[in-house]
């Protein structure tokens, strides 16, 4: 038994939303009881005890788009590289990378990922990877990472075309076989999802083998009209708009998940909402790569299930949100603007989404839920309840302000140290590969 207590208690239950001194217990994988930390503890008198000593209480974060692959891109530096656009950022510095990754450093770079998520209090990860020099196998070396450090993850393959069809065949089968894998795993952490890069990646023959082979139960992992690019090449190969062809091919579903949207239009939007399709925001990247801002207020104001994620731009799930905040008002010249789409999307979007792909629910502290609790270093100067504490998160804190992350019952960060692995050694040896990778790419 674990009691986490003596803190502001965000449940992001409707039904006892806050507590000005709440706790949570918790026995196994799930909670068991929330309230005052006093009625708690008298429940559980002999339980181990986490005094969260007045700071905040409140659920662990969902990243809906990661990408783990790219963990040691951080200050690469590729001779050569000058992009003049979305295709060169592709091309010049991602599929680069993703070409010369070794199965080992894609193991590392999920630990390194996995590492600063725990450290940022976020304990589920929808990943799509990409690692076209070693296909076979490396959602296995991202799984395995996972399971180690303790983290709730939803993974998929890359498939595209843009290195030939046997690359293509391979990353169909990765998915397949990998599927297969997470749905005979009955930890409720580990799911798979069909992943897919683009549209304009994706040949129709490819398309065809992929509806011939998915398992039932999931589907697919998509970047849905990122760049301008991907809607013109649409356009011009196909004579459709992205999110009609992924129609025409059963792409679309609730299991489905679209990152991004930028370049669509009404009509796009009103398929994908018909087919209660998914959709997931990456604000910072987008603005990064300088592709444009996305439709999302529209799409939340559809009834879509819109979340958030960081598409490997950082793993701070707070970070991204207030750049969505700041974004949208920007873009639309409307200083209400995003107040309450961008919580609504990280915090019942990305718990709606990964309860399409995990059983126990996730996102809030209440009886039965799982597990995934963390204690953020916030004392608020002004008062806080539960008609402002989203005001109080976004401005107050950050994903680093994490001090412990608790996930499926177990304590993976305790005071700021993470307890799972060995993290200066784990550093040392990303470093390690880190450096291997830069030169690996820079010599040829």
């Amino acid at each position: 038994m674990l009691v986490i207590g003596n803190g502001r208690m965000i449940t992001r239950d409707p039904q006892n939303p806050f507590y000005d001194c709440g706790a949570a217990a918790v026995d196994g994988t799930k909670i068991v009881m929330t309230g005052e930390t006093a009625e708690v503890r008298k429940t559980y008198p002999d339980a181990e005890y986490i005094d969260a000593k007045g700071k905040v209480i409140m659920p662990a974060y969902i990243n809906a788009h990661e990408h783990i692959y790219s963990s040691f891109a951080r200050g690469l530096s590729i001779n050569g590289y000058n992009p003049g656009g979305f295709l060169d950022i592709l091309d010049g510095m991602w599929w680069t990378i993703d070409r010369h990754l070794t199965l080992e450093q894609t193991k590392l770079s999920a630990y390194a990922t996995y590492i600063d998520c725990i450290k940022n209090g976020v304990t589920t990860v929808f990943d799509h990877h990409a690692s076209f020099g070693h296909i076979t196998g490396s959602l296995d070396q991202i799984a395995d990472a996972a399971k180690d450090l303790g983290i709730r993850t939803c993974l998929c393959y890359e498939t595209s075309d843009r290195d030939g069809m046997e690359k293509a065949r391979e990353g169909v089968m990765e998915n397949v076989n990998f599927i297969k894998r997470a749905m005979a795993d009955d930890s409720d952490m580990l799911a798979g999802m069909f992943g897919m890069h683009a549209s304009f990646t994706v040949s129709d023959e490819t398309m065809a083998f992929c509806n011939e082979v998915i398992p039932e139960g999931v589907g697919y992992h998509i970047h849905v009209a990122e760049g301008i690019e991907d809607l013109h090449m649409c356009l011009k190969d196909h004579s459709k708009r992205i999110v009609d062809r992924l129609y025409d091919w059963n792409i679309l579903g609730p299991k489905t998940l679209l990152g991004h949207c930028i370049y669509i239009n009404e009509h796009e939007m009103d398929l994908i909402k018909e087919t209660d399709t998914m959709v997931v925001h990456n604000p910072e990247s987008n603005m990064g790569n300088a592709c444009g801002c996305p439709p999302t207020m529209a799409l939340v104001k559809k009834g879509i299930l819109t979340g958030l994620g960081t598409d490997g731009y950082t793993h701070d799930m707070v970070e991204s949100w207030k750049v969505a905040n700041i974004l949208h008002k920007h873009h639309l010249c409307d200083p209400n603007a995003a107040w309450g789409e961008v919580p609504q999307m990280l915090f019942e979007g990305n718990a709606r989404i990964a309860n399409r792909y995990f059983k126990s629910e996730l996102g809030v502290l209440k009886e039965g839920a799982a597990a995934d609790i963390i204690i953020v270093d916030y004392d608020p100067l002004t008062p806080m309840h539960a008609g402002n504490v989203n005001g109080h998160l976004m401005f107050g804190t950050n994903g680093y302000s994490t001090i412990t992350t608790v996930c499926n019952g177990k304590i993976l960060m305790k005071d700021r140290e993470v307890l799972v692995c060995d993290e200066e050694k784990m550093m040392a040896d990303c470093r390690k590969a880190a450096k291997e990778l830069a030169n690996d790419i820079n010599s040829r």
